[in-house]
C-alpha cells in the first residue's frame, strides 16, 4: 500500500462548496486546494451538481486559517497551504480494477444513457472504463433493447459517483481530438455563445420592460389617486 500525503482536506467537496459560497477565491485556487477538477468546482458554483452537499468551513476543521484565505484572495496566483495535521499518513490500496458499490450498480444504465446522449464523442471503450460496463450493454442502450430502456433516466456519472470529473473530462477531450476537434477551442466557442445569448436575453428583457412602462395607462392611475 502507498502512503497518502495529508496535504488535502478530509472533505474536499464540502470544503469546495464552502469556499465557493464564502470567499472570492478563483475556481483554480479552490480546485488546487481540494484536489478536485476545476470543471467540478465550476459545476458546484453553477449548482449543476452537488445541491445536497452541505458546505463545511475548513477554518473550523483546522485545515485553513482566515489569514491564509485572505492572503490568497488578494493574489489569484497564490496557493492555499493546508495546516499540518497530527497523525500518521493514511494508507491507500494500489490502483486496480474499478469497483462499483452494489448500491450504485443499478445507476450504470442511466450514466451510460447520459454519456451517449450528451457526449457522443466518447467512444464505447472509454465509456467502459468510466462506468465499468461492457460494450454489449452500451449498444443495448443505444438501440433501446436494454431490458430497462423505458425507465432510463440519463444522469451524469460524476453525480452518481461512478467516475470523477477529471476522468470524464479526459475522455471527452480524447474523443473530440479523435474527431479532429480542438477541445479548448470548442469550450471557448460555447462560452462565447452562452455569453452572447445571455446578453441578448438581457436586451430583450430590458426592451420588454420599456414597452410595458410605455403602455402603462396613467389616466386610470390618476383617477384612482384622486378618489
Amino acid at each position: 500500500m502507498a502512503e497518502l500525503q495529508m496535504n488535502k482536506p478530509l472533505k474536499p467537496k464540502a470544503s469546495a462548496v464552502w469556499l465557493i459560497d464564502n470567499t472570492t477565491l478563483s475556481f483554480e485556487q479552490i480546485a488546487d486546494y481540494t484536489g478536485l477538477h476545476v470543471v467540478e468546482i465550476q459545476a458546484y458554483a453553477d449548482e449543476e451538481v452537488g445541491r445536497g452537499i452541505i458546505g463545511e468551513s475548513p477554518i473550523q476543521c483546522g485545515e485553513l486559517t482566515a489569514e491564509e484565505i485572505e492572503r490568497c484572495e488578494k493574489d489569484q496566483n497564490a496557493q492555499l497551504q493546508i495546516l499540518k495535521r497530527d497523525g500518521p499518513a493514511l494508507k491507500v490500496r494500489a490502483k486496480g480494477p474499478r469497483y462499483t458499490p452494489v448500491a450504485r450498480r443499478n445507476d450504470k444504465p442511466d450514466a451510460i444513457a447520459y454519456i451517449v446522449k450528451h457526449h457522443p464523442e466518447v467512444s464505447d471503450a472509454q465509456i467502459c472504463k468510466l462506468v465499468g460496463t461492457t460494450k454489449p450493454t452500451i449498444q443495448s442502450i443505444r438501440d433501446r433493447t436494454h431490458p430497462n430502456s423505458s425507465n432510463l433516466n440519463p444522469r451524469n456519472p460524476t453525480e452518481l459517483g461512478l467516475c470523477t470529473y477529471a476522468e470524464l473530462d479526459k475522455a471527452i477531450r480524447k474523443g473530440l481530438k479523435a474527431q479532429g476537434i480542438d477541445p479548448d477551442a470548442q469550450a471557448k466557442a460555447k462560452a462565447e455563445a452562452a455569453a452572447q445569448e445571455a446578453a441578448a436575453q438581457a436586451a430583450r428583457d430590458e426592451e420588454k420592460a420599456a414597452e410595458d412602462k410605455a403602455s402603462f395607462d396613467f389616466s386610470n392611475f390618476l383617477k384612482s389617486s384622486g378618489n
